[in-house]
């Protein structure tokens, strides 16, 4: 068994990882995210040296840390030489062999299907027992119990694609052995990955005997990738040509300070001032006009695909710590700069009165309906609401909601998601637009056991 290490660099907010590899004297990294310190931190940890970065497509979900990387650390920066971009790089072509060290042999292999550029890559330990295949790092291509996405780059492309993701992952399963470990960059929650699994780890063996792209015929797959396909973020539109332009390395110094003025001010002139806090914290208490995005959730993940590009963004945490997280995760999308920021707590961030609204359970609507009507405002995705949903419920999808405003209907409204997070962003924006809301925090699983009425395939 080859004792090269495997380092998995995770970003669960983003649902990608990175990977760093080492022989204990030189490494390389596969796909690595913005923030490029984790990786000089593992280096130095490890006392290894970097002589490559190899990245396996122009990414959809992030902004890659590929290019700062290699030019902070003198690294080669290895991209398909078909990909169009404006930087120096050391092109890749199918089936060329890189050698990392005296032990470690990369071997490009052409994987399209998330991209039509798309390289997986192929490690060999050329250690003292003999040449042994490790892995493969399959980026965008096989992930854990499916592929990633082919409708990233538009419509008149997904048949294409989708029928290249089917053939590439079988040149994986034909190529390498069984025993080769897997390690793709998405399928932990990325919206890239076709579907999702909870697998953490896999071989090709297990690939073989699980994974749908590898044990259905070609037209069974595709019918079915692409039937289970649903809304992705809008900020991935601005991704592919950030990392095609080779982006600079991320200032995460701290944001200029607001007071309550320059704040009210900021929200008055339609900027974004949000608010870092859990749902709970927020509901009992926050400034007027301020939106909720917890670091508890999917925070970067939502806060891109709602906002309008460009928005000016002041970030509002009880601790500097939180803004620092924040501000990672933003610049991990390509939002550099905060405008502002503050910390402390709502009555540190209003010279007025704090907005506040009550929260309540499944439980507490089925109540409420048997008394009086009101509005439930549903704001899953809409494959989840044509699943299961309650009789009546009004779907408006989160990533829609702040150009829909205006389409909720009058009265009191009652939102809910599938867990509490999103319903939370919703009621931010309702409360910003003055309406009378009591957030739903609960589990929509709940939701037929205590006497609401389903409907839907699924109800």
């Amino acid at each position: 068994m080859s004792d090269l290490d495997v380092i998995p660099i995770e970003t669960p907010t983003l649902g990608d990882r990175s990977y760093l590899v080492h022989d204990g004297e030189v490494a390389f990294v596969v796909d690595p995210q913005r923030d490029i310190d984790r990786v000089l931190d593992l280096l130095e940890e490890h006392g290894v040296r970097l002589t490559h970065v190899f990245e396996t497509h122009i990414h959809n979900d992030y902004v890659t840390g590929g290019l700062a990387l290699a030019q902070r650390t003198g690294a080669q920066y290895l991209v398909n030489g078909e990909d169009d971009v404006s930087f120096t790089r050391t092109p890749l072509a199918d089936g060329q062999v890189v050698e990392v060290g005296g032990r470690m042999r990369v071997t490009a292999l052409a994987t399209p299907g998330h991209t039509f550029t798309h390289l997986s890559y192929a490690l060999t330990d050329r250690g003292p027992d003999g040449d042994e295949h490790v892995a493969v790092f399959s980026g965008g291509s096989l992930l854990y119990g499916a592929t990633g996405r082919p409708d990233l780059l538009g419509p008149e492309h997904t048949d294409a694609l989708v029928r290249h993701q089917h053939a590439s992952a079988h040149r994986l399963a034909e190529l390498l052995p069984d025993e080769a470990e897997v390690f793709p960059t998405h399928g932990f929650g990325s919206f890239c990955s076709a579907t999702q699994s909870e697998a953490t780890e896999s071989t090709i063996g297990q690939e073989k005997r699980s994974n749908p792209v590898l044990t259905q015929d070609e037209e069974t797959y595709v019918r079915e990738l692409l039937d289970g396909l649903g809304a992705y973020p809008a900020y991935y539109a601005h991704m592919g040509p950030a990392n095609a332009g080779g982006p600079s390395e991320p200032d995460l110094s701290p944001p200029s300070v607001a007071d309550a003025a320059e704040l009210r001010r900021r929200i008055e002139t339609g900027e974004w001032v949000v608010d870092l806090r859990n749902r709970t914290a927020f509901a009992a208490g926050h400034a007027p006009g301020t939106l909720n995005f917890g670091l508890d959730g999917g925070f970067a993940t939502y806060l891109g695909w709602l906002v309008s590009w460009g928005t000016p963004i002041t970030l509002l945490g009880e601790t500097a710590e939180d803004v620092a997280e924040a501000q990672r995760e933003l610049v991990r999308i390509g939002i550099d700069r905060p405008a502002a920021h503050a910390t402390g707590g709502p009555e540190d961030w209003t010279d007025r009165e704090l907005a506040s609204f009550p929260t309540a359970t499944f439980a507490d609507l089925a109540d409420v309906r048997h008394h009086r009507e009101v509005v439930v405002l549903d704001v899953r995705r809409t494959d989840e609401y044509d699943a299961a949903r309650i009789a009546g419920a009004v779907n408006v999808p989160i990533h829609e909601l702040p150009r829909r405003l205006d389409e909720v209907p009058a009265g009191e409204v009652w939102v809910h998601c599938a867990g509490g997070y999103r319903a939370s962003v919703a009621a931010s924006f309702l409360s910003a637009a003055g309406r009378s809301l009591v957030a739903i925090d609960d589990s929509f699983d709940n939701a037929g056991q205590v006497g609401l009425h389903l409907v839907g395939p699924e109800a």
